[in-house]
C-alpha cells in the first residue's frame, strides 16, 4: 500500500527561528553553519508543506501481528547523498562509532515502545522498515525524517551535540511517521502545532518507556544533551515548564508559551508550529501527572487514539483535537479520566 505522506513529508527538529538567530548574531562560522542548514531545511519544508495537502490518510489494519524490527544505518561521509554506505543492520554488533549505535538503539526504542504499548507495526503500522543515516553534511544542525529514513548531522560542536544523542529527539521525529499515516494535520497554524505536539509526547513517552518510568518520575525535556557547555539551557523544550529550556545570549530565551494568554500570532515557521506546541505540549504533561502512573498508559493512549480518530480534522484546532481527547477519555476509561483531561486543557485557557 502506498502512503503518500509516508514517503514525501520532510520534518526537523531544531526550529527555523533558531537557526535564523544563530545566523544574525553568531559569530562567522556560527553564521555560516546556521545558514547552510536553513537552506536544507528549507527545502524539507517546501516537500512537506506540497505532499501533505495531497496525501490521503491510510490506516494500517487492526488485528495485524507486530513484526520483527528491521533496521538498517548507513553513513554519509559528511555528504548529503542518501542513504549512504551501510554500516549496521539489525541484529549485528553494535560498532566504534558512538552516532551509529545511537540511532540504531532509537529506532529500536521507537519501534518497541509502539509495538507493546500500542500494538502498532513499526511507524506505518505495516511493518515499515526503519533506516538512518549518520554524518550527514558537513556540521548540519539538525535532525530529519524525510518520510522514509532518519538523517542525523553531526552538529557544529559548539553550540549543538550530534543530533543522535537524544532519544527524545529520535523518537519525535519518527513519529511525524506516525501522524502523518494516521491524519493529515496541515502544518500550519495551530493544526501545524499539534503536530509538532504530538511528536514532542510520543518523543518523551518513548524515552519514559524506555526509561520505565512514570510521569512524575520523567523530566519532560525535548532534546536534553543536543546543547553544548556553552549554552546556557537544558534542552529545545519543556513540556513541563514551557518557557524555560533555555535562556541564551544567542539563542535568545524559549519562546514558548504555556497557555493560550501567551499564544504568539506569527507569520513565520508555518505560523507558530514550534512555538505555540508548547500548549498542547503542557495540557498532556498536565494530564499525565493527573492520571498518574505511566503516561503512556493513559493519557499516550488517549492522544493516540484521538490521533486515529477519524474525526480529526486536517485542519483541526487545539479545541476541536482537546475536545476529542475528552470524549475519547470517557469513551477508553471513563469519569475520572474524562475530567482529568479535561482539567489539563482548561488550565491552558481552553474549554472544552
Amino acid at each position: 500500500m502506498t502512503k503518500a505522506w509516508a514517503r514525501h513529508c520532510g520534518c526537523s527538529i531544531l526550529p527555523p527561528e533558531l537557526l535564523r538567530r544563530i545566523a544574525l548574531r553568531g559569530n562567522a562560522r556560527q553564521r555560516e553553519t546556521a545558514l547552510a542548514t536553513l537552506a536544507t531545511d528549507h527545502t524539507l519544508r517546501l516537500a512537506r508543506a506540497t505532499y501533505q495537502l495531497l496525501a490521503s490518510p491510510q490506516r494500517g489494519l487492526l488485528g495485524v501481528p507486530v513484526a520483527a524490527k528491521r533496521r538498517t544505518v548507513y553513513d554519509a561521509q559528511g555528504h548529503e547523498t542518501l542513504p549512504g554506505k551501510v554500516v549496521r543492520t539489525e541484529g549485528a554488533r553494535a560498532t566504534r562509532d558512538v552516532a551509529v549505535n545511537e540511532a540504531y538503539d532509537g529506532l529500536g526504542a521507537t519501534f518497541d515502545f509502539f509495538a507493546d504499548a500500542y500494538d502498532r507495526n513499526s511507524i506505518d503500522d505495516e511493518g515499515l522498515p526503519l533506516d538512518a543515516t549518520v554524518h550527514y553534511a558537513s556540521r548540519y544542525d539538525n535532525a530529519f525524517w524525510n518520510g522514509r529514513q532518519m538523517v542525523f548531522g553531526d552538529g557544529d560542536g559548539d553550540l549543538f551535540n550530534r543530533f543522535t544523542i537524544s532519544l527524545d529527539v529520535i523518537a519525535h521525529e519518527l513519529a511525524h511517521g506516525v501522524t502523518g499515516d494516521e491524519a493529515r494535520l496541515v502544518y500550519l497554524g495551530q493544526a501545524g502545532a499539534l503536530n509538532e505536539s504530538i511528536s514532542d509526547v510520543f518523543g518523551s513517552l518513548v524515552k519514559q518507556y524506555a526509561r520505565r518510568q512514570t510521569a512524575a518520575a520523567a523530566d519532560w525535556l525535548i532534546g536534553e544533551g543536543l546543547f553544548t557547555a556553552r549554552v546556557h539551557g537544558v534542552a529545545l523544550r519543556s513540556m513541563k515548564a514551557p518557557g524555560t529550556a533555555f535562556d541564551d545570549p544567542l539563542l535568545g530565551r524559549d519562546p514558548q508559551p504555556s497557555t493560550m494568554a501567551g499564544y504568539v500570532r506569527t507569520s513565520t515557521d508555518n505560523g507558530g508550529v514550534h512555538i505555540n506546541s508548547g500548549i498542547p505540549n503542557h495540557a498532556f504533561y498536565l494530564a499525565a501527572i493527573a492520571l498518574g502512573g505511566n503516561a503512556w498508559q493513559k493519557a499516550g493512549r488517549i492522544w493516540y487514539e484521538t490521533l486515529r480518530d477519524r474525526r480529526l480534522k486536517p485542519t483541526a484546532t487545539f479545541r476541536q483535537f482537546a475536545r476529542q481527547t475528552v470524549q475519547n477519555a470517557a469513551q477508553l476509561f471513563g469519569a475520572t479520566e474524562r475530567q482529568a483531561v479535561a482539567s489539563a486543557w482548561n488550565e491552558v485557557g481552553i474549554k472544552t
